[in-house]
């Protein structure tokens, strides 16, 4: 578990220094769009409406599908 949440605490890192360059309007290569995507969709999922927040059953399911699956 601990694998999972770590490389996608690093994605994310990366998303947002990317996201940071990416405002410049610098040309994109298809490896920097993919990591932009996927960033964009962790984000994403980790949102939660404010007063009615998932249960922590499907909290932690929902988030292994989306670590587990490595694709970009």
């Amino acid at each position: 578990m601990k694998q999972h949440y770590g490389s996608s605490k690093l994605e994310l890192a990366q998303y947002h220094e990317v996201t940071t360059l990416a405002q410049f309007g610098s040309d994109i290569d298809a490896t920097t769009q993919a990591l932009l995507n996927r960033g964009a969709r962790l984000t994403k999922v980790q949102k939660q409406p404010q007063y009615a927040p998932l249960p922590i059953t499907k909290s932690i399911g929902l988030k292994k599908k989306i670590f587990r699956s490595g694709d970009s």
